[in-house]
């Protein structure tokens, strides 16, 4: 299981490797997103995206004969350019399965921390993976779901309670939910007054099928999404019951309205992010989200890893 103790060991194993990002006041974007708004910025955390927090955390709880064997992951990009960058401060060799719809960017970005990328469809890199690891010896780490990890990105949560203590609402994008329940985690067991809301892409909704059914649902191996870093199909074991919890709210967000967040948050909030990132944004742009003009919301921006190729995707959007 996750606990608070859990997410306070894994910030002082991990603060050596990592920033304390900063927590931005952008009054600019109030009248549009209807709140006081507050943003997390994980885009400038190191290697561009919060996926460092848990990557870390979980190469530095392996024991040291797994890591001198190598670990390999799945993942959309941002996970495999954390745990490859993990790694290479570690002196292990890594290897991450990216979709072969992955950002140039992102590849690139792993490549450059010495990882070997390996291709597959989308729907297969999480089977690939395991095939390497039982091929190759290699340690596999879940880009979502591990209690380890899960803590490493929870330290997020902590350090936004102590950057506004009177925080009222914490808004994050949800993959397979390994974010989400680290944060959620971290924020419930320490002021449970906070609410915490995820957001997901209308096209790949896992959070929002599965709660309907009242169990994990897998998407079909076609659902896709602009946010490229949430397009995960099913939610994960560890993390489902997790976000059933302490998440007070998962809503959906259209593609449009995600397009349009992100130009936003790049034209009046002077911030550039990764499109997955403006996902909650975008839900508030729509009206899904509970909160009210004087409330101080802390939208979290998961990353920043995004190219000049993937610019036309909303630079045509109306605002």
């Amino acid at each position: 299981m996750l606990t608070l103790a859990m997410i306070e060991a894994a910030r002082k194993r991990i603060a050596p490797y990592i920033y304390e990002t900063p927590l931005l006041r952008l009054p600019g974007l109030d009248a549009a997103l209807g709140c006081q708004v507050y943003v997390k910025c994980e885009n400038m955390q190191k290697t561009n995206s919060f996926k460092l927090r848990g990557a870390a955390n979980r190469l530095l709880t392996l024991p040291k004969e797994a890591l001198e064997k190598g670990v390999v992951t799945a993942s959309s990009g941002n996970h495999g350019k954390a745990t490859a960058y993990a790694a290479k401060l570690l002196g292990a060799r890594a290897c991450v399965v990216l979709p072969d719809t992955a950002p140039k960017v992102k590849v690139e970005g792993i490549r450059g921390y010495g990882a070997e990328v390996v291709f597959s469809a989308p729907a297969e890199r999480y089977a690939v993976c395991e095939r390497l690891a039982g091929e190759k010896g290699y340690t596999a780490i879940s880009p979502f779901d591990d209690y380890e990890l899960m803590a490493g990105q929870g330290t997020a949560g902590l350090e936004i309670l102590d950057q506004l203590p009177d925080v009222d609402v914490v808004v994050t994008p949800i993959g397979g939910g390994g974010l989400i329940g680290g944060v959620s985690t971290a924020i419930k067991e320490s002021n449970p007054k906070v609410r915490v809301y995820g957001v997901e892409p209308a096209n790949v909704c896992r959070y929002t099928k599965s709660f309907a059914a009242g169990h994990p649902v897998r998407l079909p191996d076609d659902a896709s999404s602009v946010a490229d870093g949430t397009q995960t199909l099913f939610p994960g074991t560890r993390n489902y019951p997790i976000v059933q919890k302490n998440v007070d709210e998962v809503v959906t967000v259209e593609e449009e309205s995600i397009l349009k967040a992100t130009k936003l948050l790049l034209t009046q909030g002077k911030i550039l992010a990764e499109i997955t990132s403006c996902q909650v944004l975008g839900a508030a742009m729509e009206g899904k989200l509970n909160i009210k003009p004087e409330e101080k919301v802390v939208f979290l921006l998961s990353g920043g890893n995004i190219g000049m190729d993937q610019f036309e995707k909303f630079q045509e959007v109306s605002l």
